[in-house]
């Protein structure tokens, strides 16, 4: 088999801890993107794909990865998928100009960024156009504190975009600036509310630079990179065809956000609520959560709720009792 072209396709891989804001920074590059046709590989901490959902309907090919995270126990999906990818091109099925690939929030990048380098099929049609990661300026510095994710992801990242700037004082920035300067000297930083950004700014830049990464981390091209997450930290997902009550689901969230806020490290879904025709998407971090109508639910979709919890300590069988709850009479 023999690729149409020579040209390898840039890849951006977009990582940042959970709740960041990386499933709107990829549905403004979609929506702004223009002429290019893009590719995206989404990978979700969970057994529920939430964030696939909550990407815009555009014409892109969009593949969901959610058997678990990319950085260790997909690596082989990953790969099959950017062999599947070269593939469609080479048969002429599908075209386009680059892959995005956003991670999960508890993802490295080191293992994500590795694949490009060691599998011959990948490397020569795909190259690392550059690691963003978007950085949640108002919960970030408790993460980085404890959280060795957040401080890689920063480290190994060629664009760092301090999104939320609304929710922090000027000082408070500068404290960021200087928390991130000692991870993160020399990578451009980007100041967004809501990640508004230029996409000039994050797409094809060509900033991934190996001589860097290398200095970064020597083993990078070892291709024995093992990632364990926090065994504290899990996924628990709860889907229900019955209608929600807002009014309970409101007071719910209200009391969890309260007592587990610290320990809810993100948690989203979409809710089919009574008397209500759209779909209603909340998402959440620690002590911070929205919900807000989304699109009408369509004649030949199944209307189901889908909840996703990321934490510390959750006891799954009180949330579940908690969430039956809600269901409306």
């Amino acid at each position: 088999m023999s690729d149409n072209s020579s040209k390898k396709i840039p890849v951006t891989i977009l990582t940042g801890y959970l709740g960041a804001g990386k499933t709107t920074l990829l549905n403004r590059i979609l929506t702004e993107k223009q002429e290019q046709k893009v590719a995206v590989i989404i990978n979700e901490f969970g057994e529920v794909g939430i964030d696939n959902q909550l990407v815009l309907k555009t014409e892109e090919e969009i593949i969901q990865m959610n058997n678990g995270c990319i950085c260790c126990r997909v690596r082989g999906d990953l790969i099959s998928s950017l062999r599947e990818l070269r593939r469609s091109m080479a048969e002429g099925k599908i075209m386009f100009d680059r892959v995005i690939i956003e991670t999960t929030g508890l993802a490295n990048p080191t293992p994500v960024a590795q694949t490009f380098f060691m599998d011959k099929l990948v490397t020569e049609k795909f190259e690392i156009d550059s690691i963003l990661t978007v950085v949640d300026c108002k919960h970030i510095v408790n993460h980085l504190n404890d959280k060795d994710e957040a401080q890689e992801q920063i480290a190994f990242a060629d664009v760092i975009i301090l999104n939320k700037l609304d929710l922090i004082t000027t000082e408070e920035l500068h404290v960021l600036d200087k928390r991130i300067s000692s991870l993160n000297p020399t990578a451009k930083r980007l100041y967004t509310e809501n990640c508004g950004v230029d996409l000039d700014d994050v797409l094809g830049l060509n900033s991934f630079e190996l001589d860097h990464k290398l200095a970064i981390n020597p083993d990078f091209l070892n291709n024995h990179y093992h990632h364990h997450h926090d065994d504290k930290i899990t996924a628990i997902v709860f889907m229900e065809e019955r209608a929600l009550d807002r009014r309970k689901i409101d007071l719910w969230m209200s009391y969890l956000v309260q007592v587990k806020g610290e320990d809810l490290l993100r948690y989203k879904g979409i809710l089919y609520v009574k008397g209500v025709r759209e779909r209603v998407v909340f998402q959440g971090v620690h002590m911070l959560f929205a919900g807000m109508p989304d699109r009408e639910w369509e004649n030949s979709e199944r209307k189901v709720s889908q909840m996703v919890f990321i934490g510390r300590n959750l006891d799954k069988d009180q949330l579940e009792l908690q969430f039956k709850e809600c269901i409306a009479n």
